[in-house]
């Protein structure tokens, strides 16, 4: 064999069978349809952020809304607050989207995390079996040998006046000695029935759609829409004891008792006080 064969070789589908590549045409015919959300699914080999590259599409617009970006490994993944999100190539699921909720008012687009998390949930249950918690405002739960391990996090970012990015990361293969941190966790270890990302991904996106055009055709009322009590009923936070770490050193701690009409984690301290706090007001947020 050549060295440009054995290139070829390594490049093909095949070269990692615990690990193939996405197929970016199937995607396209099983997403992309008249009428439908989605409107063109890219899938590339590295970047440095889905995230980066498709607000960097849509402030000139270069991106239409429903635009979905897939990149097979990400070498600058950020979290919230820029944290960072590494995971070898083809374990997981990194990918972005493109909204243009312009028929719902800004002050309930706050809701698209928590949306996009009850949506992920949904279409990770019913794709690979797994029951996924959410863990407030935007990390992705599964459970692992008995313990809640974080498997995922998504990152909603303002993309102009019109537009809103909505960041993915789902470990899918990682293994134990490739975990970041021992927290950590991914759909296989928490036994999936199937870590076949090309389903797992039609799954989480169609649930997407699903949940966006409800919430879009209630004009993003979080009741009328089901989303504030799926929210709640598949949220970990709730009912437990937590410390919300704010700027300046600040901090409440208090039971996690509601997720309010505006997304906020209201937590009952122990002065008698409901406190709300927004996801754009915390640092962390911890066990207490």
């Amino acid at each position: 064999m050549t060295p440009r064969d054995a290139s070829d070789a390594n490049s093909s589908r095949w070269s990692d069978l615990e690990r193939p590549p996405l197929n970016p045409d199937a995607l396209r015919r099983g997403l992309v349809r008249e009428g439908g959300l989605w409107t063109g699914v890219e899938v590339v080999q590295r970047t440095g952020s889905t995230n980066s590259d498709l607000v960097a599409l849509a402030a000139p617009g270069k991106a239409a809304e429903g635009a979905v970006l897939v990149a097979e490994e990400q070498t600058s993944g950020r979290g919230r607050l820029d944290r960072q999100w590494t995971a070898p190539a083809r374990s997981g699921l990194f990918f972005s989207v493109l909204l243009e909720p312009s028929d719902v008012p800004v002050a309930r687009w706050g809701w698209l995390p928590l949306l996009t998390g009850v949506a992920v949930a949904t279409g990770l249950s019913r794709s690979a079996g797994v029951d996924t918690a959410l863990k407030w405002p935007n990390d992705l739960l599964v459970t692992v040998g008995g313990e809640e391990r974080k498997a995922g996090g998504i990152l909603a970012e303002r993309a102009g006046d019109d537009a809103v990015i909505i960041g993915v990361g789902i470990n899918v293969t990682l293994r134990e000695d490739e975990l970041p941190v021992p927290q950590a966790g991914s759909l296989a270890l928490a036994g999936a029935v199937t870590t076949d990302r090309d389903p797992l991904l039609r799954a989480v996106l169609r649930s997407l759609e699903q949940w966006y055009d409800k919430w879009r055709t209630a004009g993003g009322d979080p009741v009328a829409s089901g989303l504030q009590e799926t929210y709640a009923a598949g949220c970990a936070t709730l009912g437990r004891v937590v410390r919300a770490e704010l700027p300046g050193d600040r901090s409440i701690t208090g039971e996690a008792v509601a997720i309010d009409g505006d997304g906020r984690l209201v937590l009952a301290t122990e002065d008698g006080v409901q406190e709300p706090v927004g996801a754009g007001d915390i640092v962390h947020l911890r066990p207490a």
